[in-house]
């Protein structure tokens, strides 16, 4: 992640044993802040984090730096947070806690994990199908776009208004021979030396719409 933020000119510096805290991201949020990196970064820091998983064991809060956190929001969004009344029902009236209660509540956490990455998985699948949906009815219409990933078989481009990724190929790049240059996650021309870089403004059209594979192929417009 901390080459990742360097090739695109900011720091995110850790402590003395090398561990990035919450106070390091918060440094590194605010150098960011109203940059054009800006939101490729805040996506790349949410996606390097371990994903929130439910339990019964006390891990605190690593956004929040607290010692001691419980999800708790509303009963009627998820079933751990009704779970999380009960309890909370079970304290005030100075119900006391059994083994089974533990273990049940563990086997509870682990299937509402279960099942929230699965929900968000379709979630995610149902949204990148209506994207690609979307732009299957604007071929050769030409958007601006922000490029989100580089690779040594082309570039990811997003799509700024609806948001809708695809990929431009190498031999999409016109003439020149282009290389991926993995320290600075770019892509250099070698006759031209034109460059292409992660968070890059460019225009852009798609030229075919895969609905089957959910994929986008994009060139980009002078």
């Amino acid at each position: 992640m901390a080459l990742f933020v360097k090739a695109l000119g900011f720091d995110l510096r850790a402590d003395k044993d090398g561990v990035v805290t919450a106070h390091n991201l918060n440094d590194l949020l605010d150098q960011i802040e109203g940059k054009p990196q800006e939101n490729l970064i805040r996506t790349a820091i949410l996606r390097s984090m371990q994903k929130a998983v439910y339990s019964t064991k006390n891990v605190g809060h690593f956004g929040l730096a607290f010692d001691f956190y419980t999800h708790f929001t509303s009963p009627i969004r998820r079933y751990p947070d009704l779970l999380v009344h009960r309890v909370l029902a079970k304290h005030l009236h100075n119900e006391p806690f059994g083994d089974k209660d533990i273990l049940a509540f563990q086997t509870i956490a682990e299937s509402s994990t279960r099942r929230e990455i699965a929900a968000s998985e379709a979630e995610r699948e149902s949204k990148k199908l209506k994207q690609v949906e979307y732009m299957s009815e604007r071929l050769n219409t030409v958007f601006e776009g922000t490029i989100t990933g580089v690779t040594k078989w082309g570039m990811y481009v997003e799509e700024n208004e609806s948001k809708s990724e695809g990929m431009i190929g190498m031999r999409a790049l016109g003439d020149d021979y282009f290389v991926f240059n993995e320290k600075s996650y770019s892509i250099i021309g070698e006759k031209t030396n034109k460059v292409y870089t992660l968070g890059d403004k460019v225009k852009l059209k798609a030229i075919a719409a895969d609905l089957d594979k959910k994929t986008l192929d994009y060139v980009l417009v002078a």
